[in-house]
């Protein structure tokens, strides 16, 4: 397993070895001894998938500390863009987003720690999307950040006039507006 830092602190790119042969392929999607010896003490406790179409943006979500979520993200099938913001009060890219492109074809994984809000658009026909979570869901504690906030400027990566954005999604504040309890 491969483990490269971003230039945000927290945030991984993850790369696991994948053995491929004329039968198809194999990999570990997560060994907790790997997780460990890379520094990083987390037990998983819910596991989540979606199914989106194309020009699907969902986000940006996050649940306000103490259920604060971190997530390990992965495609399983299709391509997604993905996007994580900073939320961390007193941290030195706090406001900053960072996207990475996963696909079922690239097996790259994305560790977002608790403390950003996290979003994805859909740029494949299809795309299966799974991520672990550190902690339950917690409806209260659900909050978001309007995905096109201008002060952000995130290029989700697909033409706006095909976005495909829930109501829920639609109806989040700026990032100056929302509220957010983390600190770094």
């Amino acid at each position: 397993m491969k483990i490269t830092k971003t230039n945000i602190p927290g945030l991984l790119i993850i790369e696991p070895e994948v053995f491929s042969d004329d039968r198809g392929y194999f990999f570990e999607s997560y060994n907790q001894a790997k997780f460990s010896d890379a520094g990083f003490e987390i037990t998983f406790v819910q596991d989540n998938e979606s199914k989106s179409g194309y020009g699907v943006i969902r986000g940006l979500h996050y649940q306000l500390a103490p259920w604060g979520q971190s997530k390990l993200i992965r495609v399983i099938e299709g391509k997604v863009w993905d996007v994580a913001v900073d939320i961390r009060k007193g941290s030195p890219t706090f406001g900053e987003w960072f996207g990475l492109e996963i696909s079922a074809e690239n097996k790259k994984q994305f560790f977002i720690p608790k403390g950003f809000a996290h979003g994805f658009s859909v740029l494949s026909e299809t795309a299966i999307f799974s991520y672990k979570c550190d902690q339950y869901y917690n409806k209260e504690s659900e909050r978001g950040i309007a995905f096109n906030d201008p002060g952000l400027n995130i290029d989700w990566k697909i033409d706006p006039s095909k976005a495909i954005v829930s109501g829920k999604d639609q109806k989040h504040p700026d990032f100056r507006n929302a509220e957010m309890n983390f600190n770094y």
